[in-house]
């Protein structure tokens, strides 16, 4: 592992480095932060993130010229695996896709509600081979978190990708589906549960209308579900649109059914819910591996450990085990977290995410490279 994450540090400080020198002064203050920190204070702002289409903090990609914005994606793709940066950069443009499916209306306070130009990257601190750096790419159901430490990528975590519309026509037999095998395999394994695994498993006959996690620094034992009114950077002044999102939050709480009880019995929890892999027959771990695959391959192969023990990791789902219903699901272990929910627009607006609730945004890095480095 140290190897490929020692190669991919090398080319994300070349990438990021070669994207900083080509901005101007006014563009480069806006692009960069202050060097990961164990001080959560003074690392807030690295730790924030989003996945609605609000600001996500650094230079937006509609404020670069194109030279510009392929030496930025050129580091988001450094930061990727090849399925990885197609996935990313079909959500992207799929804005423009829902821009259409809105009516070209949405406005969410500015001149377009829907723009792919608003996908922001931001580099933290000094680009490479010593001393701790990292870059975050974000904007509409996209956040990539990168922790570089003594040259080697440490953290990727937290990792969300999301699809609105979730299936789109396409010319031919086969529709666009960016999440597609995150659902279907999800799908499968539920369906491959016997009853007795199954009545573990489950926790729900109904999902909820989004991941519960949220987009929150850290998750702990306890968190339940964020409303769409707390994802944003800023509340909305508004009335208009806080009544539109006020109006949003009542439509998924009605559509789900779900009321206090249901919320707690969802909620994240140290101890996982769920089936743990240990009680899966061999093609159900065959699945379940697959699973983890969709999500621990969004990354250059290398980077981050593949041998996460299945007998630890635990799914849980909520809701019918039906394709084009509301789903959702959570996998978990040690030092894993994935939630998938397809919910929204009729279950037609997918959220997934990928975390590492110890270690996100490289917390324990950053803590053992301080201890390390600052000793007596």
């Amino acid at each position: 592992m140290d190897g490929a994450a020692r190669e991919v540090a090398a080319r994300m400080a070349t990438a990021a480095a070669d994207w900083l020198g080509a901005l101007d002064p006014g563009q480069r203050a806006v692009a960069t932060g202050d060097a990961p920190s164990a001080d959560t204070a003074a690392d807030a702002e690295r730790r924030r993130w989003f996945y609605t289409p609000t600001d996500h903090g650094g230079l937006p990609l509609g404020a670069q010229r194109p030279a510009q914005q392929r030496l930025a994606l050129r580091l988001v793709a450094t930061g990727l695996s090849t399925p990885g940066y197609v996935t990313v950069a079909t959500i992207v443009g799929l804005d423009n896709v829902l821009d259409q499916v809105e009516g070209w209306s949405a406005s969410w306070g500015r001149e377009r509600g829907r723009d792919p130009g608003l996908y922001y990257l931001r580099v933290f601190g000094t680009p490479g081979d010593a001393g701790t750096w990292g870059w975050r790419f974000g904007g509409h159901h996209v956040s990539l978190n990168n922790l570089i430490a003594d040259g080697a990528v440490r953290a990727v975590t937290p990792c969300f990708l999301g699809a609105d519309p979730a299936v789109s026509p396409l010319l031919g037999p086969e529709p666009l589906r960016p999440l597609g095998g995150a659902e279907d395999l999800g799908l499968a394994l539920v369906r491959s549960l016997d009853p007795d695994q199954a009545s573990v498993a489950i926790l729900l006959d109904r999902a909820p209308s989004d991941i519960v996690g949220g987009n929150r620094s850290r998750v702990g034992d306890g968190d339940r579900m964020m409303y769409l009114r707390e994802l944003w950077r800023r509340p909305f002044t508004e009335p208009e649109l806080a009544e539109r999102v006020a109006r949003i939050d009542a439509d998924g709480e009605r559509a789900s059914g779900y009321d206090a009880a249901d919320y707690k019995r969802l909620a994240l929890s140290t101890t996982p819910k769920g089936l743990p892999g240990r009680e899966l027959g061999a093609g159900q771990r065959e699945l379940l591996r697959a699973l983890l695959g969709v999500y621990l391959g969004r990354v250059p192969d290398g980077v981050v450990p593949g041998d996460e023990s299945l007998d630890e990791v635990h799914f849980a789902w909520a809701g019918p085990a039906e394709a084009g219903r509301p789903v959702y699901y959570r996998v978990q272990g040690p030092r894993l977290l994935i939630e998938y929910d397809n919910t929204q627009r009729q279950a037609n607006h997918a959220h997934s995410v990928w975390r590492d609730p110890a270690a996100d945004f490289g917390y324990d890095v950053l803590g053992a490279h301080l201890a390390a480095h600052h000793a007596l």
